[in-house]
């Protein structure tokens, strides 16, 4: 059955619109958004969101190019995108015309700091699933706490530690295939 584009733009709109933090905060809710219409499997998602982390641009939106192209093609990516990105456009729109004259305002500054550690929880619980949904034995666990140590503590570029385990896992590949060839003689 296709997908109504509409259908993929509004859905798209909705985890625009009620997401506050964006990027990583949207996680939540549009792996529940898509995988409850079927659009993704569960187990696909941390795959689609290494894909968006891995291009250039916003995540949120990258996830919404590579779920409209696949539901629908070029025309999906382009009605999600517009739906990911049109609610953030006219709050942002709203908020420059109206909080300039509120900004300093102390409930306002109230406002944003009580808001910061509900971002961060947002941000923190779907990263946590994911480590535990990508992470079946103790090798796997030891390199996501290394990594966010690296990233977290000791401020390394996370390009620095992908490019680490990448050299590593061909390294460990390579090794594998050579005492296979080896063992085969």
């Amino acid at each position: 059955m296709k997908v109504p584009l509409l259908s993929i733009m509004g859905v798209f709109a909705k985890i625009g619109a009620f997401t506050i933090g964006g990027g990583y905060a949207m996680i939540p809710i549009i792996e529940r958004e898509l995988t409850r219409r079927g659009w993704m499997k569960e187990e696909e998602l941390p795959d689609v969101i290494a894909l968006a982390q891995s291009a250039p641009g916003v995540l949120a939106v990258n996830v919404s190019i590579f779920t409209g192209y696949k539901l629908r093609g070029v025309k999906g990516s382009i009605a999600a995108t517009i739906g990911a990105v049109l609610p953030s456009f006219l709050i942002i729109l709203a908020i420059a015309m109206f909080i300039s004259n509120f900004q300093d305002q102390p409930l306002v500054i109230k406002i944003f700091k009580g808001i910061r550690p509900v971002v961060v929880s947002l941000i923190a619980v779907p990263m946590i699933n994911m480590a535990r949904k990508g992470n079946k034995c103790w090798w796997q666990w030891l390199i996501t706490a290394a990594a966010l140590v690296a990233v977290a503590v000791m401020g390394i570029s996370p390009i620095y530690i992908l490019l680490t385990v990448i050299v590593g896992a061909l390294a460990i590949c390579a090794a594998i295939d050579h005492k296979k060839k080896e063992a085969g003689r």
